[in-house]
């Protein structure tokens, strides 16, 4: 049984950027319009605290084939954003079995 292979060069299949980062990086802290974001005020910096993400364990998991695809298709960062997806599941759902072991 042979198995099809697909390789790809790193970056490749990724969409390329619109932004001129060029421009951007040429840009002077005095150039820049913050006008559409609202300035923090003391009592946001009075409550404000640092938080820390968990550490991460590394592991082996089975996915499937073409979702494993698909997410790679995305770019660099892929188990990241395998990571963020679970951790959105697990955000949503966790109440709610904490509710069952009561």
């Amino acid at each position: 049984m042979s198995k099809n292979v697909t390789t790809m060069k790193l970056g490749e299949g990724q969409k390329k950027s619109q932004t001129d980062w060029e421009r951007v990086g040429a840009l002077k802290d005095e150039d820049i319009d913050y006008s559409d974001i609202p300035e923090l005020e003391e009592h946001f910096w009075a409550n404000a605290k640092v938080v820390m993400p968990p550490g991460k364990k590394q592991l082996t998991l089975r996915i499937d084939e073409d979702v494993l695809a698909w997410m790679k298709g995305q770019g660099r960062g892929y188990q990241s954003r395998i990571n963020a997806i679970l951790r959105a599941y697990y955000e949503a759902h966790r109440d709610e079995h904490s509710e069952h072991k009561r």
